[in-house]
């Protein structure tokens, strides 16, 4: 199912958020190559990990908008999805894993920094930058939240997009004041090691935001079901219709971000002629598809009640 324009305002902050990370992680690069500071040269792995995840997702999207075919008769929508899934688990083993790594390494092996003053400066233009990604992020998840508290709109979200970036912007800042502060202890108390440790404390914050990724990217790769709202709509356009007799379930599932496919099973009355229950299919599917432009299929089946599995 092809992804509509208004979705432009995805690759927008997509956009943004890779061109802020690469600048970002040549700056950190440099300032480690300099400093000797290993939290530095973690937030560098940090970034780049970041770029080369907007750049996979915005390969997801492309894939993605690929039209149903005789292989894939419901389109494409999912492999954003499947890179979703993948975004999470180069967090956790190219940014968390590297990470903590690299902290460990550095507790063991402890070199103490040279002038921080680089540190600081491309630590304060980065987070100037990923703070200018982050607020651009929280304004299009806003946008999408329709009054929902933030963590119910992260779970009801079918765009992964939507909250990976956010996520991964928030985690950057989070791990910036964090190397800042290992930088400064490191000199304050002339022990190295805690460069390091500070190391070790962003890995652990990038671990648990892909684990959180993960698992939403997950339930969007198995199949979800569309918001419960629609789901409401679709049974009323059935329930106010005088020749069905009753409706025993109806299933939906997310076949990409902005593709729903809908299947009903319905007990129609017994003296509906065949003809006019085919011409009654076909006028509710028209209704039921005018609720909402996600909705790209759907299947009526008629059914009696009392053989019908609940639901």
């Amino acid at each position: 199912m092809a992804r509509t324009p208004g979705h432009f305002r995805d690759n927008i902050v997509l956009y943004g958020a890779l061109a802020a990370n690469l600048g970002i992680a040549i700056a950190k690069f440099v300032a480690a190559g300099i400093g000797g500071s290993s939290a530095m040269a973690t937030e560098g792995v940090h970034s780049l990990v970041d770029s080369g995840n907007q750049l996979l997702l915005l390969y997801g999207q492309r894939r993605g908008q690929r039209p149903p075919d005789a292989a894939h008769p419901f389109g494409y929508g999912r492999e954003l999805y499947f890179w979703a899934f993948v975004v999470a688990i180069l967090i956790f083993a190219g940014g968390a894993g590297i990470s903590i790594y690299e902290g460990i390494t550095h507790i063991h092996k402890p070199t103490p920094i040279g002038d921080p003053t680089l540190s600081y400066i491309v630590l304060g233009i980065a987070f100037a930058m990923e703070g200018t990604s982050w607020a651009i992020a929280v304004k299009e998840f806003n946008a999408g939240r329709a009054g929902q508290s933030w963590w119910r709109a992260v779970l009801q979200s079918k765009d992964p997009p939507d909250f990976i970036v956010l996520f991964e912007d928030s985690a950057a800042l989070v791990g910036l004041v964090i190397a800042a502060l290992g930088i400064w202890a490191s000199g304050h108390f002339a022990d190295p090691r805690l460069d390091g440790a500070a190391s070790v404390v962003i890995g652990l914050v990038l671990a648990g935001v892909a684990i959180l990724l993960a698992r939403e990217s997950k339930g969007l790769l198995i199949g979800e079901a569309a918001d419960p709202d629609l789901i409401a709509g679709l049974r009323a356009v059935m329930e106010r219709n005088a020749d069905i007799i009753g409706v025993n379930h109806i299933r939906t599932v997310h076949t990409g971000p902005d593709s729903v496919f809908v299947a009903a099973s319905v007990d129609f009355a017994d003296d509906l002629p065949m003809g006019k229950a085919q011409t009654l299919i076909e006028a509710l599917e028209t209704q039921m598809k005018a609720l909402s432009p996600k909705i790209a299929s759907v299947y009526i089946r008629p059914e009696k009640r009392e053989d019908a599995t609940p639901g």
